[in-house]
């Protein structure tokens, strides 16, 4: 189970996380593609599924909505294993194909797109502080995640977090989600 809360920041506000907290760490990049199908029948149900490329290698994820955070199943992939999603839509994967089943998709699985991401990950005894400055579709935005195990606890935090730095409390979504809606405009 994933427990996390967003914000989105204006690029100042960003820098100013930045200088704050990570000013002395270097970015990692992270490359995410999206996957679903062409009617979006994960979405539709609050679920997402991606591959995260890092130095480290690829990484499948499904997002499952749950009532108080995200179940994620994660698959390690070969390269070839990706291939096979991107190219036909194919999962190798027993496991993570058994959690797709529970969604009774009908249509096969495309790849959508890619969105960049350089990120910067500091340990705070309260949870994990992520600033994430992201590319997509010809736009940029930024955005603090602060990853916590309990629910209750980890708001007043974030909120503490924010009102230190004078940043508005914002509605924000998912990346895919954000992904998703700008894909719908181009």
């Amino acid at each position: 189970m994933e427990i996390e809360f967003k914000n989105l920041l204006s690029e100042q506000e960003y820098l100013s996380l930045f200088t704050h907290y990570a000013s002395t760490k270097q970015p990692v990049w992270q490359a995410n593609d999206y996957f679903d199908t062409p009617d979006f029948e994960l979405r539709q149900k609050g679920a997402a599924l991606r591959i995260r490329e890092k130095k480290q290698g690829l990484v499948l994820t499904l997002k499952q909505p749950q009532a108080k955070g995200l179940l994620e199943t994660h698959v390690t992939l070969t390269s070839a294993e990706a291939e096979d999603l991107f190219k036909y839509g194919l999962i190798h994967s027993k496991e993570m194909n058994a959690q797709l089943k529970t969604f009774e998709l009908q249509g096969s699985l495309e790849h959508l797109g890619r969105l960049e991401t350089e990120r910067v990950e500091v340990e705070l005894s309260e949870g994990l502080l992520v600033l994430d400055k992201s590319h997509y579709l010809g736009h940029t935005d930024y955005e603090l995640e602060f990853e916590v195990t309990d629910f209750e606890q980890g708001q007043k935090d974030f909120q503490h977090i924010l009102m230190e730095h004078d940043i508005m409390q914002r509605q924000t979504k998912n990346k895919i989600v954000r992904f998703m809606e700008r894909k719908a405009l181009s």
